[in-house]
C-alpha cells in the first residue's frame, strides 16, 4: 500500500515541529487510487469469490492479515495471528472458517471499544462463473483497510485515538451472519465495554432506484438504539463530508429488513449502538457482474472517509456514546 510510505514523513512532520496534523488531514489520505488497488486484488479470480470454508477465504484473510501487518497495526487476537478460528454450521454442515481482527489501543480509554466492521465473505463459485464481490462486500472490506491506515497514521504523529478501535472482517455473512454472531458470542473484548459498532457492506456502487444526487449513502440502525450516536453522525457528515445521508431503508416498516441483514444486527440485538452504511442493491447484487471495475472509487473514497470522521467522534470525544 502506497501510503505506508508516508508514515515516516508523518512523524518527521511531527518532530520537525510542523503545525500539527489535522484530523481532516488523516482523512485525506484514504484515497481513491488505493482502494482501486486494493479492490482489484481483493476482488480477484485469485480468491475465488471468497466463499466461507473455502480456499479462497483463506486466501482472503491471509491478505488482510498481511496488510495489517505492513502497515504495523496489532493483531486483535491474544495469540497474536489475526484470526479467531471458529466452527460454524452452514446448512447442517460444520464449515471451518476465521474472522479477522487487527487492533489500535485507545491512549485514555483503552478498555472502551469502537468496532468497525465487513465481511469479508461473498458466493464463490456456482456454475463454474466466480462471484467476485467487489462491491458486496469487497468495498467495505478495502475502505476498512484505508480507514485503519489513517488511524495508524494518527499514532504515528502521537494522535492516535483515546479509545481503542477494533476493525473487525467477519467471514459467514452470506451464509446468514455468522461470523458475527460467532464473534459477538464468543467477545474478544468486553460487550459491555463496546462503546458501538459501524458497520459498513457494499459502499462503492449506487442504488439506480433512487431518485437525486450520487454523493449520499444509506445509513441504518444509527438512531434505533442511541440518539446520540444518531447525532453525533449527523454533525460529523455536515462538518466534514456533506454526502447526502438517505434513511429511506431506516423506516420501521421497511419491506426489505435491511436492519436485519448485516452483521450489524448481532451487535444491536447485544444492545450496543451501530450504523450500517449501505449503497443500496443494484443489477449485479449476488451475480458475477459484481465486478472491481463497476465500482466509482472516488465516491467509495468519500464514504469512506464519512466512517472515519464519525469513528474519530466517537473514539475521540469525552464522554462514551449514550444508549437510549
Amino acid at each position: 500500500m502506497r501510503k505506508l510510505l508516508l508514515a515516516p514523513l508523518f512523524v518527521s512532520l511531527v518532530c520537525c515541529a510542523q503545525p500539527q496534523l489535522t484530523q481532516q488531514d488523516f482523512a485525506n489520505t484514504i484515497d481513491a487510487a488505493e482502494l482501486r488497488v486494493l479492490l482489484y486484488t481483493y476482488a480477484s479470480d485469485e480468491f475465488e469469490g471468497r466463499e466461507t470454508g473455502t480456499a479462497g477465504e483463506e486466501k482472503a484473510v491471509q491478505f488482510l492479515r498481511d496488510q495489517y501487518k505492513a502497515m504495523g497495526i496489532a493483531s486483535g487476537t491474544k495469540d497474536g495471528t489475526y484470526f479467531q478460528p471458529m466452527t460454524l454450521d452452514v446448512r447442517g454442515k460444520n464449515v471451518a472458517s476465521k474472522n479477522v481482527l487487527a487492533f489500535i489501543e485507545g491512549s485514555e480509554k483503552p478498555e472502551e471499544i469502537l468496532v468497525i466492521s465487513a465481511h469479508l465473505d461473498h458466493e464463490g463459485v456456482k456454475n463454474g462463473k466466480i462471484y467476485n464481490g467487489a462491491d458486496d462486500d469487497g468495498s467495505g472490506t478495502v475502505a476498512i483497510l484505508e480507514i485503519a491506515e489513517a488511524f495508524q497514521l494518527a499514532v504515528a504523529s502521537g494522535q492516535g485515538p483515546k479509545r481503542s478501535i477494533l476493525f473487525l472482517h467477519v467471514s459467514g455473512e452470506e451464509k446468514g451472519l455468522l461470523g458475527s454472531k460467532f464473534y459477538t458470542d464468543n467477545p474478544v473484548y468486553s460487550l459491555e465495554n463496546t462503546v458501538a459498532n459501524l458497520n459498513i457492506d457494499m459502499v462503492g456502487r449506487t442504488d439506480p432506484k433512487r431518485k437525486g444526487d450520487r454523493d449520499y449513502i444509506y445509513l441504518i440502525g444509527s438512531d434505533k438504539l442511541s440518539q446520540d450516536l444518531h447525532d453525533l453522525s449527523e454533525e460529523a457528515n455536515q462538518k466534514f463530508t456533506n454526502l447526502t445521508l438517505d434513511y429511506t431503508f431506516n423506516a420501521d416498516d421497511d419491506p426489505n429488513r435491511f436492519y436485519y441483514r448485516s452483521d450489524h444486527y448481532n451487535f444491536a440485538k447485544n444492545n450496543i449502538p451501530v450504523i450500517f452504511y449501505f449503497n443500496g442493491t443494484h443489477d449485479d447484487y449476488h451475480q458475477p457482474s459484481d465486478t472491481p471495475e463497476k465500482i466509482q472509487y472516488d465516491l467509495l473514497e468519500k464514504r469512506a472517509q464519512l466512517i472515519f470522521h464519525t469513528a474519530w467522534e466517537i473514539a475521540n470525544r469525552n464522554q462514551r456514546v449514550v444508549l437510549d
